[in-house]
């Protein structure tokens, strides 16, 4: 039988669960390179956005809870990032922008970052 410490199952959830953002941000990026690619008002490029944004939205909610175990610092720079890409994804929406490069680009980054 194996034998883990407590600390060891924590690395290993906190590992999937990291991986699975990496995973949810890929998607939301393939969408967004469709969409980039298309016409900004088709359903491709609705859908892109609206994945991109309830992704934020759960990023921040777990962000934004007090057992989250990255410091504060970095929680606060990830919600700002987080609400910058809501908002420009409304815009997009709304076609005040057509700025799907910068979403991209933002992604790409904190994609990135988790790997």
């Amino acid at each position: 039988m194996y034998k883990f410490s407590y600390a060891e199952v924590l690395d290993d959830a906190s590992d999937e669960r990291r991986g699975r953002e990496v995973m949810a941000l890929e998607h939301g990026i393939e969408l967004l390179q469709k969409a980039k690619a298309g016409d900004p008002s088709a359903p491709t490029t609705i859908e892109a956005i609206r994945f991109i944004q309830q992704l934020w939205g759960f990023l921040i909610r777990d962000l934004s809870d007090d057992t989250n175990g990255l410091a504060e610092q970095l929680r606060a720079d990830l919600i700002s990032i987080g609400l910058w890409v809501i908002r420009e994804a409304d815009r997009v929406l709304s076609g005040a922008s057509t700025n799907i490069a910068g979403l991209i680009e933002v992604n790409r980054s904190i994609r990135d970052g988790l790997k």
